[in-house]
């Protein structure tokens, strides 16, 4: 028999075939289990890897102070991005949650958890492929569009289905389903950040050294540092012992030239991209959805009475009215500033743990000390989630968010103190006080993101739970996008004051000799990221206190000052009013125009995506067993 020409009939009856299995491969029905399948158990493996990976955005500190010295390595270079530019994949990944979960809820349900989870690996995984070339590029534009918007797609579209799924094979144990999985999210950070660290080891290369400032030969153009080498002008940066104390390299001071080495942050994040959309792929196809009539072995079938009572719950608040009350106000209020505070201590908490104890405890505060206070919060965010939900569950909502709001101002108002007593004694003793205080604080953050569905439910009814958490997920996308960028706002402010109280002592022909120009051309070495609190330690009198460690104070003070508005706003909730409670006569078709409405769910965050994720903390006990 003769080979198939192209275009021949035989090459075009195998097109179908190829489609037809690749639909059939991703099609909802593909991934239902068989009736005979009973290991349950099994499915939490794939339901939990994909929220660890999807978690791994919490741990984005340890990538932002590295990535702001991409160019000269040891010390930020002209070229180099802030702070606040490095940090805002954070806010972008988070807030564009709801907006995925918004647009793409309804499509994941109709495609099933293989297909939906399948699309957010290829999202995720490429997002963060794309956010490590951004890196490599120096490109912001690709930096945020990959990790922050196509990330943060692929995060929304695989929060949801993994829970759901996991929740249909525990019928009988819903939260402890819906915990398992949330536990993967909580547990990102705890994986990705020594990851990140030992990949950006690997892959790091050192640049060029030309020696001490005394032997090399610089001027200063434009702000920028420039040293003469044989081959000509070339831009270098120089660093001094307390900025080298705060890196995770064995290097000499001096002046190094810009642009011959690299963090190994772009190649980390590519390789941690392809890990992760691997690890998502594997548990998409992987998962699977219990068969039509699944019942979990040697669990009763609830009894007629029980049945008939299940679907009765009474006094709910339909979505668009709960969104008119002064309850639904008084959550989102609390939930924003609660997140402002929680995003921000999240954003800065590696350089943050450099820059104001470093130098005081150099052998104890080192780069990968920073890194482990980073897991360290992460831990808390995920304990509790986990340990405050069944405090609640016993002490009640309001007196849980009590504590997290009321609680919260102390331990931040404490903090300033707490460092100025590290600074002056040099004892680590405080400084673990102030891990532990932080730590109780995200625990608290961590508390309210768990706690908060089941609050609804207390007041606004089960019936609508989720439309009605999807809307105050919107809350959380502001505060990831407010949070980080006012908290690091505030972090410049003080740093800036400090720098111009030391320009104030400094002798003006030493400032002339290092710098090559003089002090009235501060602002330009500023913008240039030449002039640092610690350049012109070197330059003041002996004995002048250096002011790093405190350019948070305002920071933790400000925390301090949210989480008591956040206070005021909670102390207004009180039980719901009955005029705002449903008729019993409620249609079905009006209850599924409400759920199904378009504008309900773009407004909402997620509120057509957000079903099981808003019931998953709420108690079995109170939520009906669905047929």
């Amino acid at each position: 028999m003769s080979a198939a020409t192209p275009g021949s009939t035989e090459d075009k009856k195998d097109e179908p075939e190829a489609k037809g299995f690749l639909s059939k491969l991703m099609s909802k029905e593909s991934c239902v289990a068989s009736p005979s399948f009973t290991n349950r158990w099994a499915m939490v493996a794939p339901a939990f890897l994909t929220h660890m990976c999807i978690g791994s955005p919490w741990a984005w500190s340890v990538m932002s102070g590295t990535i702001s010295r991409e160019l000269g390595i040891v010390s930020s270079a002209a070229g180099d991005w802030s702070m606040a530019e490095a940090t805002m994949p954070m806010s972008i990944v988070f807030a564009t949650l709801g907006l995925a979960a918004a647009l793409g809820g309804s499509w994941a349900h109709k495609v099933g958890p293989r297909m939906s989870m399948s699309a957010a690996s290829l999202c995720f995984g490429g997002g963060v492929m794309i956010g490590g070339l951004g890196v490599e590029y120096h490109s912001l534009p690709l930096l945020y569009g990959g990790y922050g918007v196509l990330a943060g797609t692929g995060l929304g579209l695989a929060y949801t289905p993994p829970i759901q799924t996991l929740m249909g094979w525990f019928p009988d144990k819903r939260a402890l389903a819906s915990g398992l999985t949330i536990a993967g999210f909580g547990s990102g950070a705890l994986v990705f950040a020594p990851l990140v660290n030992t990949l950006m080891e690997k892959f790091s290369k050192m640049p060029t050294y030309l020696g001490t400032m005394d032997q090399v030969s610089t001027v200063m153009n434009e702000g920028k540092l420039f040293a003469q080498t044989a081959s000509g002008l070339v831009e270098v940066v120089s660093v001094n012992s307390s900025e080298l104390a705060r890196l995770p390299y064995d290097l000499a001071e001096g002046v190094y030239v810009v642009g011959t080495g690299s963090t190994g942050a772009a190649a980390a994040l590519g390789v941690c991209g392809a890990l992760y959309g691997g690890i998502m792929l594997a548990s998409a196809m992987t998962i699977k959805s219990p068969a039509p009539g699944y019942k979990v072995p040697g669990l009763p079938a609830p009894s007629a009475s029980e049945e008939k009572a299940a679907p009765a719950v009474q006094n709910n608040v339909a979505p668009n009215v709960a969104m008119k009350t002064p309850q639904f106000f008084g959550l989102g209020v609390t939930n924003f500033f609660v997140g402002c505070t929680g995003f921000g201590l999240f954003s800065v908490a590696k350089p943050m743990m450099g820059e104001v104890f470093s130098n005081t405890l150099p052998t104890l505060v080192t780069a990968s000390f920073a890194s482990a206070y980073v897991q360290m919060l992460a831990l808390g965010s995920l304990g509790g989630r986990i340990g405050w939900a069944a405090f609640s569950d016993k002490f009640g909502r309001k007196l849980t968010f009590q504590i997290f709001t009321l609680g919260s101002v102390p331990l931040y108002l404490a903090d300033p103190a707490i460092v100025h007593n590290v600074i002056a004694t040099g004892s680590a003793i405080p400084l673990g006080m102030f891990i532990g205080s932080t730590f109780l604080a995200i625990t608290f953050m961590g508390g309210v993101y768990a706690v908060l569905p089941a609050y609804e439910a207390d007041l606004f009814g089960t019936k609508y739970v989720g439309p009605i958490h999807g809307r105050l997920m919107a809350s959380t996308s502001a505060a990831a996008l407010f949070g980080p960028s006012f908290i690091l706002s505030l972090r410049s402010s003080s740093e800036m004051s400090a720098i111009n109280d030391l320009l104030e002592k400094v002798d003006p022909a030493r400032f002339q000799k290092m710098f090559n120009t003089g002090v009235e051309d501060a602002q330009m070495l500023i913008d240039s990221k030449a002039l640092t609190i610690g350049k012109l330690m070197e330059l003041v009198p002996a004995g002048t206190p250096d002011p790093t460690p405190f350019i948070y104070d305002s920071t933790l003070y400000t925390m301090a000052g949210l989480m008591g508005v956040a206070a005021v706003a909670h102390s207004t909730i009180r039980p719901m009013n009955p005029k705002y409670y449903e008729k019993a006569d409620t249609s079905p078709i009006e209850v599924e125009s409400v759920l199904r409405s378009p504008v309900a769910a773009a407004v909402g965050g997620g509120a057509a995506f957000f079903p099981s994720m808003a019931s998953h903390m709420v108690p079995a006990s109170v939520l009906p067993l669905r047929k």
